[in-house]
């Protein structure tokens, strides 16, 4: 499980049972694996907030405080809510499983553990959680105004230009995990038109909220938009030699839509939006829509 450059994955066992710390200690340690050491929840907290672990396995059922809630308050940072949280439990009743999954956790394993089956699953999670961070720091070093949200409407993290504009609002933490959650819950219901934005109340400049993708089984891409702000049509019609109509068109090329989902969108036929596509490749000199694609990224992010 280490990487090419060398550097050993770092994971940080959370178990109050000498026997179970002493197995897995052993197991990882065979694999190449560095191994952090907390006996109860909020030791864990305190040391991944001081040495970020790769992964963490935690107990479920531990005194002070449990894994359950110890997982929650990780979420809840979101310098540390990235880290895959995989739960040990000698409980396999579904209230258990389906508790530890509301609490932030992307899987489980049941005592004893089978160190094969332990180390393949942490290989899975490892990768998809560097995919996902990779992908936000991306879109950090992008500029963009995105954060994303799970399905009740919470926070799960946000690139530092989005953060900066809530604050520029006048929207402080409180105002964020207290009043923002009901107002996404709305704009993620199945019946809101996910193709209108929606305003945010309460904010001492206009923002508003647009719905981009689905990118888990419980978390949603959102946009921020600064409603003083010119439009992005606005931007890259100012930008670009093209009529208002093919700037709509090319703002969602450059969001990666087709021509269909650019017809419902915008209200024309798949045939109409193509024609206007057409155009633009044309009067940008491009020949795909990759490369009309980077022309709009490039104005958009400046």
């Amino acid at each position: 499980m280490n990487t090419s450059r060398g550097k050993k994955d770092v994971v940080l066992i959370v178990d109050d049972s000498p026997d179970t710390l002493s197995m897995l200690n052993d197991t990882l340690d065979q694999a190449g694996i560095t191994v952090l050491v907390a006996l109860e929840g909020a030791q864990a907290l305190t040391i991944a907030a001081n040495i970020t672990p790769d992964v963490i396995l935690m107990d479920a059922l531990m005194p002070n405080m449990d894994g359950f809630e110890a997982c929650r308050r990780l979420k809840e940072n979101r310098d540390l809510a990235h880290i895959p949280v995989i739960f040990m439990t000698g409980l396999s009743d579904t209230e258990s499983i389906v508790k530890g999954f509301a609490a932030g956790g992307v899987d489980y394993i049941t005592k004893p553990v089978k160190g094969d089956e332990l180390i393949a699953r942490m290989r899975a999670h490892l990768n998809n959680a560097r995919l996902t961070l990779s992908a936000r720091v991306a879109l950090d070093s992008a500029g963009q105004f995105l954060f994303s949200a799970a399905a009740d409407g919470s926070l799960l993290w946000a690139t530092p230009q989005a953060y900066h504009l809530l604050e520029d609002a006048g929207l402080d933490s409180a105002w964020l995990s207290e009043n923002l959650p009901a107002q996404l819950r709305q704009l993620l219901a199945p019946h809101f038109n996910k193709e209108k934005g929606l305003l945010i109340k309460a904010a001492d400049k206009p923002l508003e909220i647009r719905y981009i993708s689905q990118t888990g089984n419980d978390e949603y891409l959102l946009q921020l938009i600064d409603l003083e702000r010119p439009s992005d049509v606005d931007r890259l019609r100012s930008a670009l030699p093209i009529t208002e109509r093919e700037s709509e068109v090319l703002l969602w090329i450059a969001h990666g839509k087709t021509n269909r989902e650019i017809g419902t969108i915008l209200t024309m036929s798949p045939r109409t939006a193509n024609k206007h596509l057409e155009q633009i490749f044309k009067k940008l000199n491009v020949e795909n829509r990759t490369a009309a694609a980077v022309i709009a990224l490039k104005h958009l992010q400046n």
